[in-house]
């Protein structure tokens, strides 16, 4: 189970301009900024890439990491909620991206451990013998974290933290780059994790331009 929202990317204009800088070639930039308006008056500002400026970065993107440094310099941040087993993979990639998450130190025993439908954690796809186990397990778990709101003794605390399952759900709100996001694709797209598969189609379906820029080493 994952989740991801909020997409917003940036610097669009100051990479193209930075793309253009070897040559010197900016009066060749045919791009346009497009503003647009919300019923709350917020303004969103997205880039349409003109037929030059496309052309460009597309050579650049296929012509290797080397040659397409300008992507480094598009920023996206986005918050994505993911159990724990899921961003033990996604923390191997360190360059480049950064990331501030909801926190079980403040937060863990705030919460009602053992009610399943809460979306706290991803029992998706488990059989009924593994469900109950699983609630078997996170009932015991839940009577820690009452005992520790009558004691808050912290030798209790740190037993649920520590017993605390890989599948618990922590939502990131993260911040990175296209060429972070090409080798995130062609190193996960047929993981065996279902997560990953959705966070490829997240950046084919929602990333602009992903298919000429992102997509580029087939």
């Amino acid at each position: 189970m994952i989740k991801i929202e909020n997409t917003i990317v940036s610097n669009f204009e100051g990479a193209l301009r930075g793309m253009r800088n070897p040559l010197e070639s900016w009066k060749k930039t045919d791009s346009t900024q497009i503003h647009t308006v919300d019923s709350n008056g917020h303004v969103t500002v997205t880039i349409e890439l003109g037929p030059d400026d496309l052309q460009l970065a597309k050579k650049l993107s296929k012509a290797g990491s080397s040659h397409r440094k300008y992507l480094r310099q598009i920023f996206v941040c986005v918050d994505i909620t993911a159990p724990a087993y899921w961003w033990k993979e996604f923390d191997t990639y360190k360059i480049g991206t950064v990331a501030n998450s909801t926190s079980t130190m403040h937060k863990i025993h705030t919460k009602e451990l053992n009610d399943l439908s809460n979306g706290l954690f991803c029992v998706e796809n488990l059989d009924d013998e593994t469900l109950r186990i699983f609630q078997n397990y996170m009932d015991y778990l839940e009577n820690l974290r009452k005992q520790y709101l009558e004691t808050q003794d912290k030798a209790i605390w740190e037993r649920i933290i520590k017993l605390l399952p890989s599948n618990y759900m922590y939502m990131r709100t993260v911040t990175l780059n296209y060429e972070n996001l090409i080798t995130m694709y062609y190193q996960r797209r047929n993981h065996k994790l279902s997560e990953w598969h959705v966070f490829c189609k997240w950046i084919e379906d929602e990333i602009p331009y992903s298919k000429d820029l992102i997509l580029v080493e087939e």
